[in-house]
């Protein structure tokens, strides 16, 4: 009489990943641009000509065209020229003048139903490490992959990336090295994935569940075409 084999193991839940953009997605604004009106308004930068880069530097973003590299260094240039000392000053007053009042409670509702839920939450911004991460600390998300800055000898910001930056592809692949160094893959993984922008379609397109977020029309079309989630998140309940 033959011997009943063991019973295979059950298979193993995938580990599940909330991942979200920053800016239009979980806050009614785009912090990158708004640090820079903030910086021209305690008078860092010129108001004429600061404000016309800003200005054409978002329209680029907007079209998918941006040169981040250029973007950054001259985003970053007034807090570079003022140490970390003031630049630190200064961003808390952006916080509580700008940032704090923009944190909608649907925004930290629909965080806290995947935390509740037993989900990872990871913020993937294209918004340079500076400028966010005091905002993913108000979120109460610690695990944030934004535009790392590189660093002098003395541990300053040069107005340079390091590593490739969170934006388009860049996403997929610092999510990948992420991953990675937890010994994962995408395989191992249950994601979703929160964004406004036409920019994060690659990303959108490489999870388990895309949710056009806030969308803009060119992704609300996209996402109606591919039968994705919207969320008006701040006219919706999470």
């Amino acid at each position: 009489m033959p011997t009943p084999s063991a019973p295979s193991p059950a298979p193993q839940a995938r580990k599940r990943l909330a991942l979200f953009d920053l800016d239009h997605t979980l806050l009614p604004l785009d912090s990158d641009y708004e640090w820079g009106v903030f910086t021209t308004r305690i008078g860092w930068t010129d108001p004429v000509e600061f404000g016309r880069r800003n200005d054409a530097f978002y329209a680029d973003y907007q079209a998918g065209t941006l040169n981040v590299h250029d973007y950054v260094r001259f985003a970053t240039e007034a807090v570079r020229t003022r140490g970390a000392e003031a630049a630190a000053e200064a961003h808390a007053r952006f916080m509580l003048e700008v940032i704090t009042p923009a944190i909608h409670p649907a925004a930290l509702a629909l965080i806290q139903a995947h935390r509740d839920a037993g989900d990872e939450i990871v913020i993937v911004t294209a918004t340079n490490e500076f400028i966010t991460r005091p905002i993913a600390q108000a979120l109460g998300v610690g695990e944030l992959l934004a535009v790392q800055l590189a660093r002098d000898a003395a541990g300053w910001i040069t107005g340079d990336i390091d590593g490739h930056p969170t934006m388009r592809e860049g996403k997929v692949l610092r999510m990948q090295q992420w991953l990675a160094q937890r010994g994962l893959d995408w395989d191992a993984v249950e994601t979703t994935f929160y964004s406004d922008s036409m920019n994060d379609v690659p990303l959108l397109e490489k999870v388990d569940h895309p949710v056009a977020t806030n969308p803009d029309a060119r992704l609300r079309a996209l996402a109606l075409e591919r039968g994705w989630r919207i969320l008006d998140l701040f006219n919706e309940h999470p």
